[in-house]
C-alpha cells in the first residue's frame, strides 16, 4: 500500500467565491467521513482571499480515487467547475 498526498492551492474566481466558502465546511466534513482520508485540509489565504491551500493524505491510490470521483459528483464539484488548481500528488511506499 502506497500512502497518496496532494498539495497546493486553488483560485476561486470571483463570481464563486460565495458559494465555495459557504460550501467549504461541508466538504471538509464529508471528505473527513471517507475511509481511507488521514489528512484534509482546505484553508483560505488571509492576503489573497481567492487562493485556497489545499492538503490532503489518503492511505493508498483507492481512497484517493474515490475521493476524486465522489468530488466530481458532488455539490462542491458543481460549484468549483471553474477553479483553477494547481496540485502536485505524489505516492510513497
Amino acid at each position: 500500500m502506497s500512502k497518496v498526498t496532494l498539495e497546493g492551492h486553488i483560485i476561486v474566481p470571483v463570481q464563486d467565491l460565495k458559494q465555495v466558502l459557504e460550501a467549504l465546511p461541508e466538504h471538509i466534513e464529508l471528505t473527513h467521513a471517507e475511509p481511507g482520508c488521514i489528512t484534509f485540509y482546505v484553508q483560505q489565504s488571509s492576503k489573497k482571499p481567492h487562493r485556497f491551500d489545499v492538503y490532503e493524505e489518503f492511505i493508498d491510490k483507492e481512497a484517493f480515487e474515490y475521493h476524486q470521483r465522489r468530488v466530481k459528483e458532488s455539490h462542491w464539484g458543481a460549484i468549483t467547475s471553474n477553479v483553477i488548481r494547481h496540485y502536485q500528488v505524489s505516492e510513497e511506499s
